[in-house]
């Protein structure tokens, strides 16, 4: 290698010794401000003084707590609030146009705001009510079809 050679290498070596770090400084800095830029989901406020547990605690395991209270209601007949998905609903209610608390199928859901946000689907509304039983004060039955069917099923084998 000539003269000529050595001498391109010695100063492309000095151009990136200088250049690099004024690449990599905004590089890291704009990584940095990425999470203070990144979309975050903006959940609507809730409507009791102070939740069961700390919000950090509820966003990253409310569906454990929920599948543990399932089991303990279904499996072994303890019914308690603190994790119940209807004492959850009671607070996180968000009401439409019309004042009324909106289902799970409305977008402004409570809970369908981070699952939309995360891409995960809410199966808890198969089968449960998404919004609170209002309908307890009026004496109206919020009953499905199949809860009703299996009520009454229920009811004329017990007899």
């Amino acid at each position: 290698m000539g003269l000529v050679g050595k001498s391109l290498i010695v100063c492309l070596a000095l151009v990136l010794g200088v250049a690099i770090p004024g690449w990599v400084g905004p590089v890291i800095a704009e990584e940095a401000s990425v999470a203070s830029r990144t979309l975050q989901p903006k959940l609507p406020t809730a409507k009791g003084d102070k939740c069961v547990a700390d919000t950090d605690v509820m966003r990253r395991n409310h569906m454990n707590f929920l599948k543990h209270q399932r089991d303990d209601t279904v499996r072994d007949g303890v019914r308690t609030k603190q994790f119940s998905l209807k004492q959850c609903l009671t607070c996180h209610a968000v009401n439409g146009p019309d004042a009324k608390p909106v289902t799970a199928d409305n977008p402004d859901h409570f809970c369908r705001v981070c699952h939309d946000y995360a891409a995960v689907r809410i199966d808890c509304f198969d089968c449960h009510a998404s919004r609170p039983e209002a309908a307890a004060k009026s004496g109206r039955s919020l009953k499905r079809p199949l809860e009703m069917a299996l009520t009454d099923y229920l009811k004329g084998v017990s007899q």
